[in-house]
């Protein structure tokens, strides 16, 4: 199993900046992929960041030359570094980390950190 613990998340102000981390534990030698999803109330989740084991990034185009996502492997952590905040980014962010075996994708969560944007 992967647990996965989310951290960093609070309130700014627009134009602030936050560092989320998220550590991993467990199985940590068979994910895949790791990123960021986040979710605002009464809307879908959505994919905000995601790196892959080969160090492969990918962003969602409203937050591309923002947010930047890391890794840290001596920590077991993946970090998303958050600068020009825009209301708009307010969330609840999930970390979330991918396994793949014979072509089937299994998915872990973390319990979620609120981010607010708001001045």
């Amino acid at each position: 199993q992967v647990q996965l613990v989310e951290s960093g998340g609070g309130l700014v102000q627009p134009g602030g900046s936050l560092r989320l981390s998220c550590a991993a534990s467990g199985s940590i030698f068979a994910i895949n992929a790791m990123g960021w999803y986040r979710q605002a109330p009464g809307k879908q989740r959505e994919l905000v960041a995601e790196i892959t084991s080969g160090g492969s990034t990918n962003y969602a185009d409203s937050v591309k030359g923002r947010f930047t996502i890391s890794r840290d492997n001596a920590r077991n952590t993946v970090d998303l570094q958050m600068n020009s905040l825009k209301p708009e980014d307010t969330a609840v962010y999930y970390c979330n980390a991918v396994r793949s075996v014979r072509g089937v994708r299994i998915d872990y969560w973390g319990q979620g950190t609120q981010v607010t944007v708001s001045s």
